[in-house]
């Protein structure tokens, strides 16, 4: 099956995940250098390379950066960092404020408008997670892989006060696990516990794998064609997502995709 293969770290509007990141960011614990103080990133050699990093310091916890900050996420000296700014602001990529504090440029919103008209998804796929999160009450959500992360197209969140919360963009590491991981890795390559059961039942269900007393479930979506699109997810607060809970929405969203001319069986070769 073809790798879907797109760019964007999910907030989450009641419980922290295990690793004890702030409930706003995934970002791993900085590392340290021996005596418990935080070590500086080892800076990448390339000029590209250089200019990504910089971008990718920036997140929703993240939006305005200045120079210092730029320079202990990145590695890079200042002097370098402000000539990588200063291509970056004149590419519209980065803006830079009075002040001298940095923050995502238009240019990347433009990038972003036209990354999500490469894929003609939204108008079908939309209603469907509209239809299930009112359905089911839960945060719904799609997902598709992007080398070792997942990324989050499109969702409908919960109107519920406690409940999971996602942005469009969020990106999440496969290793981190979570339903819509394992749905991900079995249909598009890589090792995972639940593949057989993907394989039999046709979704995964997870209960605190990556969130403590979050329960998600997850099935495959495929295209008319027979092409692996992506995993559709329900995700909330587990002692709301019994087992029957997570069956019905199975079969909310099995019903909800079919109307839209989707499929979620993997089609026999």
């Amino acid at each position: 099956m073809a790798r879907t293969s797109p760019p964007a770290a999910a907030r989450i509007a009641a419980p922290r995940p295990k690793t004890g990141a702030s409930a706003t960011t995934s970002a791993a614990p900085a590392a340290t250098d021996g005596s418990g103080a935080a070590a500086s990133p080892q800076p990448p050699s390339g000029v590209l390379e250089r200019g990504i990093s910089i971008l990718e310091c920036f997140s929703e916890d993240r939006l305005r950066l200045p120079l210092r900050d730029l320079a202990a996420l990145t590695g890079l000296d200042k002097a370098t960092l402000l000539r990588l700014a200063g291509v970056l602001v004149k590419a519209r990529m980065l803006h830079r404020f009075d002040d001298g504090c940095y923050a995502p440029g238009p240019a990347l919103l433009h990038m972003g408008m036209l990354y999500r008209r490469t894929f003609d998804l939204g108008a079908r796929l939309q209603p469907v997670l509209r239809q299930v999160m009112q359905q089911t009450g839960e945060t719904v959500a799609f997902y598709v892989r992007s080398g070792e992360e997942r990324v989050c197209l499109y969702r409908e969140n919960s109107a519920n006060e406690v409940r999971h919360h996602v942005e469009i963009g969020n990106r999440l590491p496969l290793a981190a696990g979570g339903s819509s991981a394992h749905v991900l890795k079995t249909f598009t390559g890589g090792d995972t516990p639940l593949q057989a059961q993907v394989l039999q039942d046709g979704y995964a269900i997870t209960r605190g794998e990556r969130v403590d007393q979050m329960a998600s479930v997850a099935l495959p979506v495929f295209e008319g064609d027979g092409s692996f699109l992506g995993a559709l997810v329900v995700i909330g607060l587990a002692p709301r997502q019994s087992a029957a809970a997570q069956r019905k929405a199975v079969e909310v969203a099995r019903r909800a995709l079919g109307e839209q001319g989707f499929g979620w069986r993997q089609p026999a070769v």
